[in-house]
């Protein structure tokens, strides 16, 4: 048989011996909004825990409207433009609307890309957009800091504005639980020294710190922390817009309101089709990156090997497929693989064990080797070059197909899961009654 999964824009159709007993693992069938652009209009006069749009929108001289970077398939072709003529259609200029990309500690997103992230090139030619630099000190501003101890320090165009709306999609992610609403404030538009500390290893060692669980979630208590502290700096509530996508990338939900509420209602949505409760465990998985936009580096293809941790068998082989367009990530990431090299992996978890500020990156290098003690990843990644493939620490193979076929013989069984979607669901064990 073959199965289909996602790898950069095109995909990637895989033969699957027939020797191979193939479970496939994805989400459940969504309910899909019949008129998504009416739906949208809907959200805007009807939010969360707070008034409409029109009635924000009439009460501010000024707006900040922040938008995920290239790295997430937000469907900001939905909403943004009609989020945007609402704002203009109830007394807010041109001239004072920013619509800021939530870049965190990744690189800026620039001509024919950001008309990609913003969906709608005639509405990047009229409205400013800015990207976030988060190592730019002169454009953040603190505003306190946790009770963890957590310096908070946040973009000052998103600080300064009246109206504060996050937009974004609710999916899992494998530290903060799901994605959307308050991440996209930070680490979306937080100083590198936020992001540092949100991302310390006493923070990611956490076993609450995981894939769609909020329950006790450090990460995510601390961005919720972080909210309040904006809303005790600039005397105004926070407002976010919240999609949910499907396997095939259409709209299933979106809201929109008060950023905590709203993201909260798009996560109950949004649990039941992307945490899927699997009643065995598997020796033998193969799984994908996400695909693109996700899959364009090998940094964030470390999501596809975490996500399927609780349905592998101790020791179990994950094959991961990513295309890796743009190479291993930035200088930062390739220092901190590095040094797990050079180190070992026992040595460079101790050596990060007692930070208080992680160096940049390298919570990605801990999530692999936290993931490597405990499973075999195998990379299927041919545009990766020869240095930057080594600097991967995983085995790299040529043949998903042989890769499988071996595996399987070399296993106690023959049956194989398989992820399409990568990251972007996540198979949970439940034990059988």
């Amino acid at each position: 048989m073959r199965v289909e999964i996602l790898y950069g824009k095109a995909g990637l159709s895989v033969a699957i011996p027939p020797s191979i007993e193939v479970d496939i693992i994805r989400k459940p069938q969504m309910p899909l909004l019949s008129n998504p652009r009416k739906s949208v209009a809907a959200a805007f006069a009807q939010p969360i825990g707070s008034t409409s749009l029109a009635n924000l929108a009439r009460e501010a001289k000024t707006a900040c409207v922040l938008v995920c970077d290239i790295t997430r398939p937000v469907p900001n072709h939905l909403f943004l433009e009609p989020l945007i003529q609402s704002l203009i259609s109830n007394g807010l200029t041109l001239q004072n609307i920013t619509i800021l990309i939530a870049t965190g500690l990744h690189r800026p997103n620039l001509d024919e890309e950001l008309i990609s992230v913003i969906g709608s090139r005639s509405l990047a030619d009229r409205v400013r957009i800015e990207n976030h630099f988060a190592t730019d000190d002169d454009t953040h501003v603190s505003i306190g800091t946790t009770t963890r101890g957590t310096p908070v320090l946040l973009d000052r165009r998103f600080v300064d504005a009246d109206l504060k709306i996050a937009t974004g999609l609710v999916e899992p992610h494998f530290m903060a639980g799901y994605s959307g609403g308050r991440k996209v404030v930070a680490p979306g538009i937080a100083h590198a020294n936020t992001i540092r500390r949100l991302h310390s290893s006493k923070i990611l060692r956490d076993p609450a710190t995981r894939s769609c669980n909020l329950i006790d979630n450090p990460l995510h208590m601390e961005q919720l922390e972080i909210l309040q502290l904006l809303r005790n700096y600039c005397g105004r509530e926070i407002f976010a817009v919240n999609t949910v996508i499907d396997e095939e990338r259409r709209l299933g939900l979106v809201n929109f309101g008060e950023i905590e509420a709203s993201h909260t209602q798009a996560v109950e949505f949004a649990q039941s089709y992307l945490s899927i409760p699997i009643k065995r465990k598997y020796h033998n998985i193969l799984t994908s990156a996400g695909g693109y936009p996700l899959d364009q580096t090998y940094y964030q293809t470390v999501k596809g090997m975490v996500t399927p941790l609780e349905i592998a068998e101790l020791n179990a082989n994950i094959v991961v497929a990513s295309e890796c367009s743009e190479g291993l990530g930035s200088s930062a990431y390739a220092a901190a693989q590095r040094r797990f090299l050079h180190q070992g992996p026992e040595s460079f978890l101790e050596d990060i064990s007692e930070k208080s500020m992680a160096d940049i990156d390298e919570w990605e290098t801990e999530m692999q080797v936290r993931t490597q003690n405990v499973v075999n990843v195998q990379l299927y990644a041919p545009n990766l070059a020869a240095d930057q493939a080594y600097l991967t620490g995983v085995d790299r193979i040529d043949s998903i197909e042989e890769t499988l076929l071996h595996n399987v013989k070399s296993s106690p069984d023959s049956r194989l899961a398989v992820i399409p979607e990568g990251p972007y669901v996540i198979p949970t064990h439940t034990a059988i009654n």
